[in-house]
């Protein structure tokens, strides 16, 4: 079986990014499983492998077409001198960013990878380049043609989607829908079908307002969004339960019992995520129509240049790239098998049903 093609975007160049993708790379079992292409520039990771000091051999090569399936490949992206300063943002820091994201993404579309490793970017450095998205999220549902996606932070057993991704705290309840809470239970549901191999995946809503809002104590979203959502949703077959008050579903351990779980906000998802998984946590775009993944944390700019930086989120986001490209080739083979038994089934009948005589011929 050919080994997958897992694409590397390097994030910000001033950042921790290529220290831990060089660190994660360096693991022996990585270019067993995949076949890695990094998209940046040779002289920029040569510069950060000095830092890093470690005994690292890649290949450089300028079109995905000349990746070597048995080294770690080095697409070069650009062949500018670039100005390196590390542990600041930068317009530049955010052009290079944006432009090895975009070499990676136009590869994914065109399935010459098999999913798409980011590297953490700086939102001012993206910001000072005049980005015109949020973050990668926003970016890669637009890029790749998709109608909604769904920012899902990955641990083992322990998966926290977000109905809302990187909007202020105020605009989070005028953004609330039940149209919207509808998509994100429907996507998780077939995300954790596809793409984490759960035949009937358990999901658990969380709600807006302290303690739920107490039967419209604190608020209305509960019962005229979130509640209409969870029910419209159960009726059509999702195994989903809410709106539960999100301090004591994770201070009594209730959320052990679900597969998935939908926070309405950012930060009520990812605090409890980043309390329990930093460090081992997986950001995976649920919703999209190719894999991406990164790790959770961020450029850690006072950590660039210091050799300090921890590579194993970045290393557990490869593994889950791998992992879901791999889920997603075997469900899409798996109903391809169904359908073509369907079909010879369907053909059998109709077969014999042309062999059976004609009841009025008879007599004639």
């Amino acid at each position: 079986m050919d080994k997958l093609k897992i694409g590397i975007s390097i994030g910000d160049i001033n950042g921790i990014g290529l220290e831990v993708i060089l660190k994660a790379l360096s693991h022996k079992k990585i270019v067993d499983r995949c076949t890695a292409i990094v998209y940046g520039s040779s002289k920029v990771v040569s510069y950060h492998k000095n830092i890093v000091g470690i005994d690292f051999h890649f290949q450089s090569i300028n079109k995905i077409e000349q990746a070597n399936a048995n080294k770690v490949n080095i697409l070069n992206c650009w062949q500018d001198s670039v100005n390196i300063t590390l542990g600041k943002p930068s317009k530049e820091s955010g052009q290079y960013a944006w432009q090895s994201l975009d070499s990676a993404v136009n590869d994914l579309q065109n399935n010459k990878i098999d999913a798409l490793v980011t590297a953490p970017i700086s939102k001012e450095a993206m910001h000072l380049a005049e980005f015109p998205h949020p973050g990668h999220t926003e970016y890669l549902t637009q890029k790749l043609g998709s109608k909604e996606s769904l920012m899902f932070m990955v641990n083992d057993d322990l998966r926290i989607g977000v109905a809302t991704n990187h909007i202020a705290l105020k605009e989070v309840a005028p953004t609330l829908s039940k149209d919207l809470i509808v998509q994100k239970i429907r996507l998780m549901n077939n995300c954790l079908k596809m793409d984490f191999g759960i035949e009937r995946p358990t999901i658990a809503v969380l709600g807006l307002n302290p303690h739920a809002s107490d039967n419209g104590v604190f608020g209305q979203e509960e019962e005229e969004l979130i509640r209409p959502a969870v029910v419209e949703c159960k009726k059509k077959g999702v195994m989903v339960m809410g709106p539960f008050a999100a301090d004591g579903f994770f201070g009594s351990s209730q959320f052990t019992k679900f597969d998935g779980i939908l926070a309405m906000y950012h930060d009520q998802g990812l605090v409890p995520f980043k309390l329990m998984s930093f460090g081992k946590g997986v950001n995976y775009t649920a919703g999209l129509s190719a894999v991406r993944t990164s790790p959770d944390h961020g450029t850690a700019f006072e950590l660039a240049g210091k050799n300090m930086a921890d590579p194993s989120s970045f290393l557990q986001a490869l593994f889950q790239a791998m992992d879901i490209a791999q889920s997603r080739k075997d469900y899409e083979d798996m109903h391809a098998n169904a359908l073509v038994k369907r079909k010879k089934e369907t053909e059998d009948v109709l077969a014999g049903q042309e062999e059976i005589p004609d009841e009025t011929e008879k007599g004639n």
